[in-house]
């Protein structure tokens, strides 16, 4: 019986090498023959978590997008008829919000990780631009269907945030009408940002995470020790050719990644089933009221993953130089290859500087989420807000005079990976 299974199998893949002779070496060359360095830590999981997250996410939203109706008189309605009558709608629901977040809680874990061990030096510049492309493209994408509930938050949180194109000399205003497509954010906004979210972007973000890994197999991944392994002594018990302190991606990686993602899942579904909301900060309480453009929540902020950018932009009392700092916030990050002018990748031998930096800046980041998370009437709150963001865009000049200039103390770093961590 095993013999007979054995051969069905083996006369299946020859069946489809036959038809398709490029996909077994592309699979070959992208899992079982891609060496990935024997010392990833639990850190190195938030990609793969990533990849889990953005599955759940199309799949939960090919399914509300089912009932979903995009229209202003609709949109409210039809989200609480999936709630309430489609059945299990609530379950979809709740996973594509919940999912939301997730996704946003492994990708900074994975940025922060990417800047721990250097992941975004020679020769992965190219890995760190394409996957801050991606970051990009998931907070458009996450404002979109924000919106798309068409609740009071919705509502005004579209209102405020595209309001701020209108800072923009001579052109803001009407930018600002023409994203909406009209004076207030109404039908016309709801159908192109459904558009935008269920099409479009998706798309844009599916090219991107394709382009990110292949370039990340291309150069190989990085490690806790910042050491490449291909200059290491070549010839292991899996190929004459691979190196030395590389093992193969699948089984060895994927399995453990398994694991990894069953134990991430379970923390998911303790989430959906037993706190959906998580307190008002997966899903906003003044979002289960429908859409009403005569009156205003008495506390307007966006979903919490925005709140360091925008605690950024309202402490700064200049609307234009508000505007330009939470961007630049963003768009500095491109830049940090470059910044960065340090020999050593990991944190581990690096000087105490970069150390005392880089826990200054988590701390700059974690405090300005949640002082824009808050009401923002506090002035003694606004002094320390600007000193955060101060400190946060501080951490990059510093980066760049203490390793440029030769201020940087490093430590010896092994000619080898350390084994397993």
């Amino acid at each position: 019986m095993a013999n007979r299974l054995t051969q069905a199998v083996t006369g299946m893949q020859e069946w489809f090498n036959d038809r398709a002779p490029s996909f077994g070496p592309f699979y070959a060359k992208h899992m079982t023959s891609y060496y990935a360095p024997k010392n990833f830590n639990i850190w190195y999981i938030f990609g793969v978590l990533s990849m889990v997250v953005l599955i759940n996410q199309i799949v939960t939203g090919i399914f509300l997008t089912m009932f979903f109706k995009p229209s202003a008189a609709e949109a409210f309605a039809s989200v609480e008829y999936i709630m309430r009558d489609v059945e299990w709608g609530w379950l979809i629901r709740y996973m594509h919000s919940t999912g939301a977040s997730a996704f946003f809680v492994v990708v900074y874990i994975h940025m922060f990780r990417g800047v721990m061990y250097g992941s975004y030096k020679k020769p992965r510049e190219l890995v760190w631009l394409l996957g801050m492309l991606i970051y990009l493209v998931l907070m458009a994408e996450a404002f979109m269907g924000y919106v798309l509930p068409w609740g009071q938050m919705s509502f005004w949180g579209a209102k405020v945030i595209i309001s701020l194109f209108g800072a923009i000399p001579y052109v803001g205003t009407a930018l600002t009408e023409w994203i909406m497509g009209d004076y207030l954010p109404s039908d016309a906004t709801l159908n192109r940002f459904f558009a935008l979210h269920v099409i479009a972007l998706p798309l844009v973000l599916l090219l991107l995470v394709v382009l990110h890994i292949f370039a990340l197999h291309e150069v190989g991944s990085n490690n806790p020790d910042g050491v490449e392994i291909k200059k290491g002594p070549k010839g292991n018990r899996w190929s004459s050719s691979a190196p030395a302190d590389g093992i193969p991606f699948h089984p060895y990686f994927t399995v453990k990644d398994t694991f990894y993602t069953g134990c991430f899942l379970l923390i998911c579904a303790f989430i959906i089933f037993f706190q959906p909301t998580f307190g008002g900060l997966f899903l906003e309480h003044d979002n289960f009221i429908e859409a009403n453009r005569l009156v205003t929540p008495v506390h307007i902020k966006p979903t919490w993953y925005y709140t360091p950018f925008y605690a950024m932009l309202r402490v700064v009392p200049n609307k234009l130089a508000g505007v330009l700092t939470m961007f630049s916030a963003i768009l500095v990050l491109f830049f940090l290859p470059w910044l960065d002018r340090g020999k050593v990748k990991s944190w581990r031998y690096r000087g105490t500087g970069f150390r005392v930096a880089l826990f200054v800046l988590g701390i700059c980041f974690v405090w300005l989420g949640k002082i824009g998370s808050g009401p923002g009437t506090d002035p003694v709150e606004t002094i320390i807000g600007r000193f955060l963001t101060a400190a946060y865009f501080g951490f990059f000049i510093f980066l760049w005079v203490y390793t440029a200039f030769g201020f940087e103390k490093t430590k010896a770093v092994p000619e080898r990976v350390n084994g397993h961590d």
